[in-house]
């Protein structure tokens, strides 16, 4: 990883938003609207507390979502790591370089108001999401 990596969220692989959103909320987090994101077959939902990192569940609508592999797999888990990066395409050469493979190329992302964000993956580090600055979340 890099220093200017700036933490984002943890994202979680669901079945069903409610139910995982309702333990959150027990703990004392706050829950956005869910949005649907068409370049992963997903809904997504947000979830905040001052303190405490974000979390973002992700929920597939369909059979063609690559969240249901991760559900298949370990059902209900957290899975990806997100981090702020000012340039997608500069983190990407130096990520390549370090043995990071590139999973998904870099799309404009509804959640994050059309940032764009890419993901790769890394035996020793697992599966990570790079947001492109501002990475503003929809509420």
């Amino acid at each position: 990883m890099f220093p200017y990596f700036k933490f984002h969220h943890i994202g979680v692989a669901t079945n069903d938003i409610d139910a995982t959103a309702s333990v959150y909320e027990q703990g004392g987090y706050k829950r956005s609207a869910s949005i649907f994101d068409p370049i992963q077959n997903v809904n997504i939902c947000w979830l905040t507390q001052k303190g405490a990192p974000t979390v973002e569940l992700l929920a597939p609508v369909d059979k063609k979502s690559p969240v249901n592999k991760t559900l298949e797999k370990n059902g209900v888990t957290p899975y990806h790591t997100c981090w702020i990066v000012p340039n997608i395409d500069e983190v990407a050469q130096q990520l390549r370089k370090q043995r990071y493979v590139m999973v998904s190329k870099p799309a404009e992302a509804v959640a994050f108001c059309g940032s764009r964000v890419a993901f790769f993956f890394n035996k020793a580090v697992g599966l990570i999401e790079l947001v492109e600055e501002p990475a503003r979340i929809i509420d």
